[in-house]
């Protein structure tokens, strides 16, 4: 299982704002029953099966054309770990597990 984050930039929008054009993004994968993401003030991570992921990132990269931007700018970065299954929660509870653990002077 792959975890990716993403970010998608709409460019040449007439505005500085982009919240309605992110919004347009989460929509493509909200429906996709078989990935997991989360939504992040910087980016969307998805969680799933690494084509479909793919797939689905293609997809939202078409959404600010169709909402009317003129250029779009994506970004991914992809932790594909193959030795053992890796999931959002467990990479956060593994950070978190030694932040208590530390001794604090």
């Amino acid at each position: 299982m792959a975890i990716v984050e993403v970010s998608i930039v709409p460019l040449g929008t007439g505005s500085t704002g982009i919240s309605k054009f992110v919004a347009g993004c989460l929509k493509v994968i909200r429906d996709e029953k078989d990935l997991h993401y989360q939504l992040t003030p910087m980016g969307t991570v998805i969680e799933g099966d690494l084509d479909r992921i793919f797939s689905v990132i293609r997809k939202m990269h078409e959404q600010p054309f169709i909402s009317g931007a003129e250029r779009v700018l994506t970004t991914v970065r992809v932790d594909d770990r193959r030795d053992r299954k890796a999931t959002m929660a467990g990479k956060v509870a593994a950070v978190k597990s030694k932040l208590t653990s530390q001794v604090t002077l």
